[in-house]
């Protein structure tokens, strides 16, 4: 593993255990002051693009067996053990006992079961209290956070000269065929893949809009669902871009149609927002050129753009 490799597992690690932290303090404090109708344990970071949306590890089940406390996370696992992100959840699961011992006993428990997985889960690793009942000191933050030290990866594109073609360029041939899944075509580097996984998003099972829209959640931007559906408003740093997204499903024509394009034109200038962004898994036809030169602030994230656009931000 290279320097930047080691440097960017480092900084993802560190995002994660600072969210984590966070959610960790903020319910406590809830469950302090209202026990009865808080639930830490329930699957929060499901619903990804809510602005103040805890980033944890979703639960889907917590119970205690005997001297076992079981915590089930909702969260896909690679083909291959990854111990780094094992020791997160485990780190988690001690959390969610110490939140849940609130309403569920464990004067008896002496050691913390972790299960994980998406449908049928498996044990990834286990953690013996200090003494019957004890739970060991809350893990302390990292102190690091992607959402502090990026730059801004939206500004990469609209930073550009006019030949913006140089690092995104245009598909012509669009196969005729139906497109595989986006990430048979993506590298995604292992730190950004881990922290996907972590607030339980499926790298492997993902669409190309939800995809960056995760990864820019991680990065610290503020994203509110829109009127329309499928488009949102995404701001950091008192910067405002709007998205619309444009997933590609199966049947559906390879190659992004004009009207969709017109439709985001339209949608961005409603806005009131800085900049405007489409992001699609489906590639780009040579007219998204002309709109981009005529409308500085716009850019489209097609098919053949998205790896350059994801290397950028784990660049940052």
């Amino acid at each position: 593993m290279d320097g930047f490799a080691i440097f960017l597992v480092i900084v993802v690690l560190g995002f994660v255990g600072w969210y984590l932290a966070r959610s960790r303090r903020k319910q406590a404090r809830l469950m302090e002051e209202s026990p009865t109708t808080a639930d830490p344990g329930s699957p929060i970071g499901r619903d990804l693009y809510e602005p103040d949306a805890s980033h944890h590890a979703p639960v889907a089940d917590f119970h205690v067996q005997g001297e076992e406390a079981i915590v089930v996370f909702d969260v896909p696992l690679s083909g291959e053990d990854d111990p780094v992100l094992n020791e997160l959840l485990v780190d988690e699961a001690i959390e969610v006992v110490r939140e849940k011992r609130h309403t569920l006993p464990i004067d008896g428990v002496t050691v913390v079961v972790v299960r994980a997985g998406h449908g049928e889960s498996r044990e990834i690793g286990r953690r013996e209290l200090p003494a019957v009942g004890e739970l060991p000191p809350p893990v302390e933050s990292m102190g690091l956070s992607l959402a502090n030290i990026a730059h801004d990866p939206f500004a990469a594109p609209f930073e550009e000269e006019t030949d913006h073609s140089v690092v995104y360029e245009t598909k012509t041939d669009v196969p005729s065929d139906e497109l595989g899944p986006i990430m048979d075509e993506l590298k995604l580097p292992t730190g950004l893949e881990r922290g996907l996984r972590a607030i339980g998003i499926d790298p492997g099972h993902v669409s190309a809009p939800d995809l960056v829209l995760a990864l820019l959640r991680m990065f610290g931007y503020g994203i509110t669902d829109q009127a329309v559906p499928g488009t949102y408003m995404v701001i950091k740093d008192g910067l405002s871009t709007y998205i619309l997204t444009e997933p590609h499903r199966k049947g559906e024509h390879p190659e992004l149609d004009e009207s969709t394009c017109k439709r985001f034109i339209a949608g961005f200038g409603s806005s009131g927002a800085d900049r405007g962004l489409l992001l699609t898994g489906k590639y780009g036809p040579f007219m998204i050129y002309d709109m981009e030169a005529r409308q500085p602030n716009i850019r489209f994230i097609t098919r053949e753009r998205l790896q350059g656009f994801i290397d950028w931000m784990a660049l940052g």
